[in-house]
């Protein structure tokens, strides 16, 4: 499948808009002013594998459902550290109820679940809603493990 979908990320350094698709290789930055941007899509059952697996850089996934308050408390707090992560994260977000599929293969038993992933492969997992500092703390320590994996074997 090639996805061609697109999303429009506001640049917080310049404030344009900028139409990015939901997968592809690198990284997106801003058209006007060059900074990178938060990478931050919405994935499910038919396109998680080439929207969330196959991306180039680690990948925080929010596991969420619309009628959870803790999930719409932590849905800004995820995206303030895709903004502060902009270029170094992808943030997608999926719907248990609308992918049941994932929702399974994850073993969702809580809502909000937070994964990061690298190339597929879960380097942390977390139930619950977190302020941004504690959320981006947790991410930043996931990608320094996989970092530390990365040199350890010898990639």
């Amino acid at each position: 499948m090639n996805t061609t979908r697109t999303t429009t990320v506001t640049c917080p350094n310049c404030g344009r808009g900028n139409r990015i698709p939901v997968a592809a290789e690198g990284r997106p930055r801003c058209g006007h002013c060059k900074q990178a941007l938060p990478w931050i899509v919405d994935a499910g059952d038919d396109d998680f594998a080439e929207v969330a697996e196959r991306a180039t850089q680690p990948v925080v996934v929010d596991l969420w459902a619309t009628w959870c308050g803790p999930c719409r408390m932590v849905s800004p707090a995820l995206e303030q550290v895709a903004r502060d992560l902009a270029g170094r994260i992808k943030l997608v977000k999926v719907d248990v109820d609308q992918n049941p599929r994932l929702s399974a293969r994850f073993e969702v038993q809580a809502v909000p679940t937070l994964l990061v992933l690298d190339q597929g492969e879960t380097l942390a997992r977390q139930a619950g809603a977190a302020p941004a500092p504690v959320l981006r703390s947790w991410v930043e320590q996931a990608m320094a493990g996989r970092q530390g994996r990365q040199t350890a074997a010898g990639g």
